[in-house]
């Protein structure tokens, strides 16, 4: 009798085990993954829509299938070590964090929670990761060096606006604006085009930035992005019509809100990156194997609407480049 007993608890168990398998993989499958997005500006002002869209496509629905939560740190950085705080104690299940600041932040307050970046330059440089093929952290994600393109912005715009010989570069406190500047300088001296450097302080301080750009003979303006030129963008563009300066900026949305043209990486193409980085881990990835970024796509946009306003016509050769064109 104790025999059949001791067999049939021993056939109890070899059916419960599966069964207690298959229903921990249905919890973890209905389990809502914890997502934070951490910008250092107003991620209200940007096209953060398209980041949860990315989201979205690989099943990450707020309410539904993840709770997922949008921090914004508002160009403060009392603000922002606050919400860093937050983060630190909620422990999400992965953080996207949106420029440098952001960045910066969660590195030095040493979070366990894995990291997917946007926007970052010189990521091996900042001590953010061990290197770009093997991060071995938890940090990864997608960079973005604004200081490369200087140079290339300043072509631009020389095409778009012949004749040119003096471009104002208007750019705000970053570590990245000693390179940015220098890297206009540089490509600058080969086509005898002479620099206008200011500092930009603060929104009130824009004004002031254009008069100052035009009586020192700018006859455009390139803009290095920050939390500030991205942010009051549309402000930006009003300027850029009311001063008569052309300006070049880093994104298509800037000129989607009225400035002339853009050059820099497809926003869109970044965020969906950023997403599979962040899906991958959700998955059981470990940020430490997965390898750093840089952008593949780069696009050209131009504001037709507001050339006419400032009373110039492109020339074809910018047209013909242009991958969006907003009439």
């Amino acid at each position: 009798m104790r025999r059949r007993r001791l067999l049939l608890l021993f056939g109890g168990a070899t059916v419960t085990w599966p069964l207690a398998a298959s229903l921990a993989t249905i919890a973890r499958a209905q389990k809502r993954s914890r997502i934070s997005i951490l910008h250092s500006g107003f991620p209200n002002r940007t096209p953060i829509h398209l980041l949860l869209g990315a989201l979205g496509a690989l099943g990450y629905e707020d309410g539904s299938t993840a709770t997922i939560e949008l921090l914004g740190g508002e160009g403060n950085a009392d603000r922002l070590n606050a919400l860093v705080a937050h983060l630190a104690a909620e422990r999400p299940d992965v953080i996207i964090a949106i420029t440098s600041p952001a960045v910066l932040g969660l590195k030095q307050a040493a979070l366990p929670t894995p990291v997917v970046f946007l926007f970052l330059s010189e990521p091996v440089g900042l001590g953010i990761v061990e290197s770009a093929a093997h991060p071995g952290g938890n940090f990864t994600g997608i960079t973005y060096s604004e200081a490369s393109l200087g140079g290339k912005r300043r072509e631009l715009l020389v095409d778009a606006l012949p004749g040119t010989k003096r471009i104002g570069v208007l750019w705000s406190p970053h570590p990245e604006a000693v390179v940015f500047l220098e890297n206009v300088r540089r490509s600058g001296l080969e086509r005898g085009i002479e620099i206008f450097s200011r500092e930009l302080r603060d929104l009130e301080d824009l004004p002031a930035a254009f008069g100052d750009a035009r009586r020192g003979g700018a006859q455009g303006v390139i803009f290095m992005g920050s939390n500030l030129t991205f942010g009051y963008r549309k402000e930006i563009a009003e300027l850029e019509i009311a001063n008569h300066l052309p300006s070049i900026h880093s994104f298509a949305v800037e000129v989607a809100d009225g400035s002339l043209m853009s050059y820099g990486p497809d926003m869109a193409e970044s965020y969906r990156r950023a997403a599979a980085l962040a899906d991958c881990i959700l998955k059981g990835a470990r940020p430490a194997d997965l390898p750093i970024e840089d952008p593949i796509r780069f696009t050209l946009a131009v504001n037709m609407n507001t050339a006419k306003a400032l009373g110039i016509t492109l020339p074809q050769v910018i047209l013909a480049r242009a991958d969006e064109v907003i009439e």
